[in-house]
C-alpha cells in the first residue's frame, strides 16, 4: 500500500513538473519580456525603444540583453507605456529602370541605375523622414537625371563607371542625413528609347557590316588574283627555261648517242617504227631475203588480190 501512494505522489509530481515546464516557463519568459527584464537582438537587427516620445536607448549588438542595465526603471514599463522599433540592419538594394535623359546632341537615352544601402543610423531613419527608402529613390533618380543629362553621346555609352561615382557622389551626403548609408552605385544598362533612332542605327549597323563584307570578299579576291598571277608569270618563266635548255640538252644527248653507230641505228630505227605505230597507217611486210626482188612480190600480190575477186 505504501509503495502504491510513492508510486501515485512520484506520478503526481511529475506531472506537475512537465505542466510547468511546458506551459509556466513560457508563460514565466512571456511575463519578463513584457516587462523589459529582458531582450534578445538577433543578427543585424537593431531595437530602438522609445517612451513618452523620448529615445531610451538603441540596442544592435546581437544577443542576449538584460533591460534595466540598459533603460533603468524604465524598463519594467517601456513595452507597456512605450514603443520599440525593430530595424533590418541588413544590406538591400535596389534597380531603377531607363530613366529618361538626354545626351548633348538630343537623343533620348534611357539608363538603368543599381545602388546598395543600409541603415546606419536608426534614430535618423525613424525620426528624421517618413519615407527614407522613398526619398532615397527619388534622390537617385533625380541625380541621375541632373549628373548624367547633356552628355556627349560617346561618354554616355562608354564611361559607366565615371557616371555611376557621379551619381554616388551626390546622392551619398542627403542619404546619410536620412539614415541610409549608400553602398555601390553601378549604371548598368544605358539605352535609346526612341524606336524611329533605333531602327536608323540598326540599318547604318548593317549597311556597314555589308561593306566591311564587301570589302574583304574583294581583298580576298584581289588576293586571290595576285598570287594566280604571281603562280603564272612563275610558271611561264620557268617553262620559257625549259623551252631554252631542251635543244641544247637533246643535242647533247644526240651527240653522244652518235658516237656508237649501233645504238644510233638502233634508236632511229625504234622511233621510226614508233611513229609508224603512232599514225594507224596500213603497213605491208616484204621479204627482203636474198634473191627475192620487190617487183615480182609486188605482181604476185596483184594477181592473188584479182583472182580473189
Amino acid at each position: 500500500m505504501n509503495a502504491l501512494l510513492t508510486l501515485s505522489g512520484f506520478m503526481f509530481s511529475a506531472l506537475v513538473t512537465f505542466l510547468l515546464l511546458m506551459f509556466g516557463l513560457p508563460a514565466l519568459l512571456i511575463a519578463a519580456r513584457v516587462f523589459g527584464i529582458y531582450t534578445t537582438v538577433e543578427e543585424r537587427t537593431c531595437r530602438v525603444y522609445v517612451l513618452f516620445g523620448k529615445v531610451l536607448a538603441t540596442i544592435d549588438e546581437p544577443g542576449f540583453h538584460f533591460l534595466p542595465s540598459k533603460l533603468g526603471a524604465a524598463a519594467f514599463i517601456v513595452n507597456i507605456f512605450g514603443t520599440c522599433y525593430v530595424l533590418d540592419l541588413r544590406l538591400d538594394q535596389e534597380y531603377r529602370r531607363s530613366e529618361q535623359v538626354n545626351s548633348e546632341e538630343g537623343a533620348p537615352m534611357g539608363i538603368g541605375i543599381w545602388y546598395e544601402m543600409w541603415i546606419s543610423d536608426p534614430y535618423a531613419y525613424l525620426f528624421k523622414n517618413t519615407d527614407p527608402r522613398g526619398s532615397l529613390r527619388a534622390n537617385v533618380s533625380n541625380a541621375t537625371v541632373r549628373c548624367l543629362s547633356n552628355m556627349p553621346l560617346a561618354d554616355m555609352l562608354e564611361t559607366r563607371h565615371t557616371m555611376s561615382q557621379t551619381v554616388r557622389a551626390e546622392v551619398s551626403g542627403q542619404s546619410q542625413a536620412w539614415g541610409y548609408q549608400l553602398g555601390s552605385v553601378y549604371i548598368r544598362k544605358v539605352h535609346f528609347r526612341d524606336d524611329g533612332m533605333i531602327r536608323q542605327i540598326e540599318a547604318k549597323v548593317v549597311n556597314r557590316l555589308r561593306q566591311v563584307t564587301s570589302a574583304i570578299k574583294q581583298a580576298g579576291a584581289n588576293q586571290v588574283n595576285v598570287i594566280t598571277s604571281s603562280a603564272e608569270r612563275t610558271a611561264s618563266i620557268e617553262f620559257g627555261k625549259a623551252a631554252a635548255i631542251r635543244p641544247n640538252l637533246l643535242g647533247q644527248a644526240l651527240r653522244e648517242i652518235a658516237r656508237e653507230p649501233a645504238v644510233s641505228d638502233a634508236l632511229f630505227n625504234i622511233l621510226e617504227t614508233q611513229r609508224l605505230l603512232n599514225t594507224n597507217a596500213r603497213v605491208t611486210l616484204l621479204s627482203t631475203g636474198a634473191g627475192n626482188h620487190l617487183l615480182p612480190d609486188l605482181l604476185a600480190a596483184r594477181g592473188a588480190a584479182t583472182r580473189s575477186a
